[in-house]
């Protein structure tokens, strides 16, 4: 662009998962390199970027919602044009540029480096353009290494993209593709990227990360990955999230067991434990897993913090084979559980599934799932108080944060929040630090003792150390 142009501006809205918040990533990175800049809010840019999601129901209203409030920025803002792209664009390649005509331009999954040009085009007011392929079968590599939009001093390095598995209810595999794994030598060269540049959390990311390697047909594990990661030096944390059951082997334990950086966290979804709801839902494979798992990784890990997500509502789901669902989550203790009810999504084989729960049962089923969960979480917090841990500072916390009625008393100037290895960002609870020193900032390790349990967080004080 010519120097005396001012370049445009760009307003990201990114919705959906961490994976999501990747791509965003990777879209931006391909801004910058077109000399565009972020604006500081939608309503401040040229140019409107939604990153949407379809994953169920719920998200892609969400997504739908946020578009049509972006479109509203050409009339009542200084909006020029929306784009939007993410899993919408490409799950709706043949159909959303007609439901949605205020949208000038749609971008698919593997053009997320295109959206530069796009934007430029947009810029100079073409419209109608659609770039989508058929199907997803990228694997990208950041241009900017050291980028993370999350907002603390944690960053999401995805592993792999795409997925092998048939699950009934999932429609993921037919938008992002199938399963591809990244080289190690590109994700260690990514994490000291991002390790440089502050991060001092990686949160290892994709549709299943326990299959990580298995299509590369070079010896390349997860537990490889692992080491290889820990290779690095200084003071930071390795979580994994988004496992799959049956694919947890003790090698994978035992690493995790092994290797200091890396956090005895697993975030695996067991999304039933009756086997046959687990069969209706095309994971038969894992019946054995998911009845085995929690007292494997505890015999490796005793200090494991378990995180599981549960869907209820399944067609066939019988008061039965909830009961059995309920028993088996208070029997295991998750630390941290996550529901959602079913949702019929076009394409997958559950979609035309009989004997399905009225949603309001289903709905009912959720609460009841959650209030056996909370009950589960105040035993476990309540038990950490008077322990004492490391944690790494996320944020210190201003006069914004202090509407809570339980932080009315206290004092914004010495506050912050914290998590220890076992909370993974923005999913979990916090910790809630009071007596910060003056020099904690953001991505700064503390020694902490639990002084009081809140729900599903914690209250802390630092603590000295030698």
């Amino acid at each position: 662009m010519p120097a005396s142009t001012a370049p445009l501006t760009v307003g990201l809205i990114s919705l959906g998962c961490a994976k999501n918040l990747v791509d965003a990533q990777t879209m931006v990175g391909d801004l910058i390199d077109h000399g565009i800049v972020l604006a500081p809010s939608p309503e401040e840019a040229d140019i409107v970027l939604v990153n949407t999601c379809a994953f169920i129901e719920s998200a892609r209203e969400e997504s739908v919602d946020a578009i049509l409030d972006a479109c509203r920025l050409k009339t009542e803002g200084n909006c020029r044009g929306v784009l939007v792209a993410g899993c919408m664009s490409q799950r709706y390649r043949e159909e959303l540029h007609v439901s949605l005509p205020e949208v000038d331009a749609f971008v698919g999954l593997d053009q997320l480096d295109h959206v530069g040009d796009i934007i430029l085009k947009l810029g100079g007011s073409e419209q109608a353009i659609l770039d989508i392929s058929e199907e997803a079968s990228r694997l990208y590599e950041p241009s900017h290494p050291e980028l993370s939009l999350t907002g603390g001093p944690f960053g999401y390095l995805k592993v792999a993209e795409g997925c092998n598995h048939a699950c009934a209810f999932c429609a993921i595999p037919a938008i992002r593709g199938r399963h591809r794994s990244r080289p190690v030598n590109r994700l260690v060269a990514e994490a000291e990227s991002l390790l440089d540049a502050g991060v001092r959390e990686l949160d290892l990311i994709s549709q299943d990360i326990t299959f990580y390697g298995r299509d590369l047909r070079d010896g390349s594990t997860l537990p490889g990955l692992l080491r290889a990661l820990s290779t690095i030096g200084g003071e930071f944390w390795i979580r994994l999230l988004y496992g799959y059951p049956s694919h947890v082997t003790d090698e994978l334990l035992a690493s995790m067991a092994e290797l200091p950086q890396v956090c005895h966290y697993l975030d695996i979804p067991i999304q039933h434990s009756h086997p046959d709801i687990l069969k209706a839902m095309h994971r038969a494979e894992t019946v054995e897993a998911v009845r085995t798992l929690a007292a494997r990784a505890r015999a490796v890990m005793p200090d494991i913090a378990l995180r599981t997500t549960c869907l209820v509502g399944f067609p066939g789901e019988t008061e039965g084979h909830f009961q059995h669902l309920l028993d088996f989550v208070e029997e295991t203790e998750f630390d941290h559980l996550g529901t959602f009810t079913f949702s019929p999504e076009e394409g997958t084989a559950a979609a035309t599934m009989p004997h399905s729960p009225p949603a309001e049962l289903a709905e009912e089923r959720r609460d009841r799932l959650m209030t056996l969960q909370q009950t589960i979480v105040a035993a476990r917090t309540g038990a950490r108080v008077g322990q004492e841990a490391r944690v790494l500072l996320d944020r210190r916390l201003s006069e914004l944060d202090f509407d809570d009625e339980l932080l009315a008393d206290l004092n914004p100037a010495t506050m912050g929040s914290a998590r220890s290895r076992a909370e993974a960002p923005e999913v979990d609870g916090e910790i809630l630090i009071e007596g910060l020193p003056d020099h904690a900032e953001p991505g700064t390790f503390l020694s902490v003792r639990y002084t009081e349990a809140l729900g599903y967080d914690m209250a802390a004080i630092p603590v000295d150390t030698p």
